[in-house]
């Protein structure tokens, strides 16, 4: 399996997201794969993301949401992180606003790669501990260091 440490890095997280929608916070996100050369195409990618998007929202409550597509148009697979202060609203189990983002992006033959990691952060974000910290990082580098902390 693919590790975070292979799946990240800090120009991968991003600690205030300018966005204010949901449609905006999955533009934002798959921009910046686009930017990073680990997707070809922003709106192909983000095409697959909605896709993913209309079978449930990929919001999972406690304030997460984990948007995520296997798409011909990544290049490389991918988790890149966001950070909303203020809390978008994303259609959430819960109906509370979404603050932690979590993408992410893996190549159409990676099998079910895209489930472990899934399975891996839903773990982790399941202890209120690590999503309250996630919450009162300040740095990319504290999130980063919060991250690999879950291989």
């Amino acid at each position: 399996m693919l590790t975070i440490h292979e799946l990240t890095n800090l120009s991968l997280i991003h600690m205030n997201l300018k966005s204010v929608t949901k449609d905006g916070v999955l533009f934002e996100l798959a921009n910046y794969l686009a930017n990073e050369k680990r997707v070809s195409d922003t709106k192909l990618f983000l095409n697959d993301v909605y896709e993913r998007e209309e079978i449930v929202s990929t919001g999972i409550g406690m304030k997460i949401a984990i948007p995520h597509a296997k798409s011909k148009h990544v290049l490389i697979p991918s988790v890149i992180f966001g950070k909303s202060e203020n809390g978008i609203e994303f259609d959430s189990l819960d109906n509370k606003p979404a603050h932690l983002f979590f993408m992410i992006a893996m190549p159409e033959d990676s099998a079910n790669q895209h489930l472990k990691v899934l399975a891996l952060l839903s773990r982790k974000l399941m202890h209120e501990s690590f999503r309250e910290s996630l919450m009162q990082a300040k740095t990319k580098e504290e999130v980063l260091a919060l991250l690999y902390t879950m291989e």
